[in-house]
């Protein structure tokens, strides 16, 4: 989105900056956990408000993955505790939330703890945490209210063309929608091959899993990206004897009681995996790979318009 208004805010003062701009002085890249970082949620309250929007919404959202980027660990629960429950219900594309939710939600940012969106108002507003405690802020006003709270608070609020975080309009994305066509498809693949694997992901960087049935459609998410796998193998040596040497993805496993769960894996951990597999029910491996990242098919659940909104990158 693109707003008349992109402020960059941030504790790091430009007259530290050298001539391409980058900060040379001595503020740590960090969040102290105390007033700056109150500062920091005291603006992004202050331009909603001076906006005039009550409420944003969740866009993109994610949580971390394999690899995480944060100068401080991720923790448990991704720093969404007391804000949506334990099963991320609520955390998805779209969700609508009010400014006190959005506040939390930078905080868990500014803090590293794993969870990472974009919050918008439509095309009014916009809030976007960057590396190392850069807040990005755009508005449809000029929001000088804001501005004079935030410069007081000892925050720098500078002009900027926009946000390096907004949305890569030239990155594709999926846009084929899971529509009565796609569960047709989805139907006569079941009738062909008895069951399949259906990969539900709702947040970036984690996925749920489900069993393809004629007796058994799941319940999915808001604005999901569906992959529809071949079935998971009962045949278990199987499954590990065609792992490559170089195999880096994701193994799938179903447990006696019908639970499906997955972890990241690669042939360096053979002997954990051997170990993981000797208690699993059906299973199977899902490689990194593009060349071998070939789902059946691939779709996204569309809003009650039939509109496509989530961007899933493909």
């Amino acid at each position: 989105m693109s707003t008349s208004y992109v402020y960059r805010i941030t504790k790091y003062d430009p007259a530290d900056r050298d001539d391409q701009g980058t900060y040379r002085g001595d503020e740590d890249v960090a969040s102290d956990h105390g007033p700056v970082e109150a500062a920091y949620l005291d603006a992004v309250m202050a331009f909603a408000e001076d906006t005039g929007t009550p409420l944003m919404s969740i866009r993109d959202p994610a949580i971390s993955g394999l690899v995480h980027f944060g100068v401080e660990p991720p923790v448990d629960g991704h720093g969404l505790h007391g804000l949506f429950p334990s099963d991320l219900t609520g955390y998805h594309d779209g969700a609508q939330i009010t400014l006190d939710v959005g506040r939390e939600l930078v905080r868990a940012m500014l803090r590293d703890n794993g969870a990472w969106c974009r919050l918008d108002a439509e095309d009014r507003f916009f809030v976007h945490v960057g590396y190392d405690q850069y807040l990005y802020i755009g508005s449809d006003r000029p929001c000088e209210q804001a501005i004079a709270l935030t410069t007081a608070s000892g925050l720098f609020v500078e002009p900027v063309d926009g946000s390096p975080y907004e949305p890569d309009d030239d990155e594709p994305y999926e846009s084929r929608p899971a529509d009565a066509a796609f569960w047709t498809e989805v139907a006569a693949l079941v009738a062909q091959h008895g069951s399949l694997l259906l990969e539900e992901q709702v947040v970036g960087n984690h996925s749920r899993w489900h069993r393809l049935t004629a007796d058994a459609v799941p319940g999915l998410g808001p604005r999901a990206l569906l992959n529809v796998w071949p079935d998971l193998s009962t045949d278990i040596p199987a499954v590990l004897h065609a792992m490559s040497p170089d195999f880096t993805g994701v193994a799938v496993l179903e447990h006696a009681d019908g639970s499906i769960h997955s972890f990241h894996t690669d042939s360096d951990d053979r002997a954990d995996l051997t170990e993981a597999f000797a208690a699993a029910h059906a299973a199977t491996l899902l490689p990194y790979t593009a060349d071998d990242d070939n789902p059946l098919l691939v779709a996204v659940r569309p809003d009650d318009d039939g509109i496509v909104r989530a961007r899933w990158p493909i």
